[in-house]
């Protein structure tokens, strides 16, 4: 009753935050985690996703696609053209990618240039590849740094 009232950033912001208090450092739907890399000919705003966490971060996006282009005539159908990886699907999953940025988050989280949000654009392998200038707000270097993507 005597409790002041919390506005929405106190309840998002700091140590007892949404963010922090809920979703980091626990399992939750729409995330991953891998390897850091520099791609130094990226972009600033943009991170390289591997093809395989991409696929599986934005399936929910992503299983329109066969549906709306007829190429699948139910969920089944178009789950089994994800799930076999047809090239149709890489590009379903690239129209999905433009307007859908990431999280990148590097544990330990002590400040706000602990996660940022980026673009993201698929790449071979199955690191996640940032711009070398973006490493040092995350204060992650290549030695095999892992970081979470999260799907807001």
């Amino acid at each position: 009753r005597d409790r002041p009232y919390k506005s929405f950033s106190d309840v998002i912001e700091g140590k007892e935050g949404r963010s922090r208090e809920n979703l980091l450092g626990k399992r939750v739907d729409y995330s991953g985690r891998s390897v850091i890399v520099v791609g130094p000919s990226l972009p600033l705003h943009q991170c390289g996703l591997p093809r395989e966490i991409a696929i599986e971060l934005f399936q929910a996006f992503v299983i329109r696609g066969p549906i709306g282009r007829h190429l699948a005539p139910n969920l089944r159908a178009a789950k089994s053209i994800i799930r076999d990886k047809e090239p149709v699907i890489w590009k379903v999953l690239q129209e999905v990618l433009q307007g859908h940025p990431v999280s990148l988050n590097r544990a330990p989280t002590s400040h706000r240039l602990g996660i940022q949000a980026f673009q993201p654009i698929l790449v071979e392998g199955r690191v996640i590849r940032l711009h070398p200038s973006v490493c040092g707000g995350f204060n992650a270097d290549s030695d095999g740094d892992q970081m979470a993507v999260h799907v807001p």
